[in-house]
């Protein structure tokens, strides 16, 4: 079983930067992904690295502004966020699956079985 906890959400005005980690148990070399969803839509893909680390991946709504990235000594995935937009407010979740290879990355919500309780963050404008 994974356990995956998520922190490092919060409010931040517009322009502001935040960073979230995903730190995981029971379990290692697996793919991340980030997701979000705001009230009222779906749950969207955000980011996504694959267990080396080699490989990214981000929707276009957040390329050039957010940053994943791994720490595989500490079981933990970072999603940095820089230049935020109030369109970037919703509850982020991390997700992880097992690896097929080093190079994999999934972006389909139904890709993930295991999923972190997820993390508020809100931009004001």
């Amino acid at each position: 079983q994974v356990q995956l906890v998520e922190s490092g959400g919060g409010l931040v005005q517009a322009g502001g930067s935040l960073r979230l980690s995903c730190a995981a148990s029971g379990r290692t070399l697996f793919v991340n992904g980030w997701f979000r969803q705001a009230p009222g839509k779906e749950r969207e893909f955000v980011a996504g690295i694959s267990s080396s680390g080699g490989n990214t991946a981000y929707a276009d709504s957040v390329k050039g502004r957010f940053t994943i990235s791994r720490d595989n000594a500490k079981n933990t995935v970072y999603l940095r966020m820089n230049s935020l937009k109030p369109e970037d407010t919703a509850v982020y979740y991390c997700a992880v699956r097992s690896a097929l290879s080093f190079r994999d990355i999934y972006l389909k919500v139904d890709d993930y079985p295991y999923w972190g309780q997820g993390i508020q963050v809100t931009v004001s404008s």
